[in-house]
């Protein structure tokens, strides 16, 4: 598979909770990738939040951090009018905090894709015209 992959919160709930629908999805995209994937803190902040009723979830986040499979490669303070403009421009979206880090992410690297599960990234431009790239399953809504 590919490097430069940006993942979002959904695939690693999906991945670290074996009774989400898309677990083997995201489970195959894992095993694929040449780690580290990279994020941002506030996906790292949304994914521990959302796993907090799984036995071990927030200690599997870190695991992974841990375990270099993915990497915190993203500083919101020096992006912060980047980010604050996408979600601008996205607050009928609206827009998380999250999701505007990692469109930021793929302005700052062209080669990049987002693995996601969320639908609103058919939606997000960056630099105002092009489509993000995205790895997600074709039955994705978000």
């Amino acid at each position: 598979m590919r490097e430069g992959i940006i993942v979002d919160t959904g695939p690693l709930v999906a991945l670290l909770n074996g009774r989400d629908r898309y677990h083997i999805w995201a489970r195959e995209m894992f095993d694929a990738a040449v780690p580290p994937l990279t994020t941002c803190e506030a996906v790292i902040s949304e994914t521990c939040f959302l796993l907090r009723g799984t036995k071990g979830g927030s200690q599997a986040v870190f695991g992974l951090l841990e375990r270099g499979v993915i990497d915190i490669a993203f500083r919101l303070v020096p992006n912060r009018a980047a980010v604050q403009a996408l979600m601008n421009r996205y607050a009928d979206v609206p827009m998380s905090v999250a999701d505007a880090c990692l469109v930021r992410m793929t302005e700052m690297d062209q080669k990049a894709a987002v693995m996601t599960l969320d639908g609103d990234f058919r939606v997000y431009r960056r630099h105002g015209r092009q489509v993000v790239p995205v790895l997600m399953p074709e039955d994705s809504t978000g």
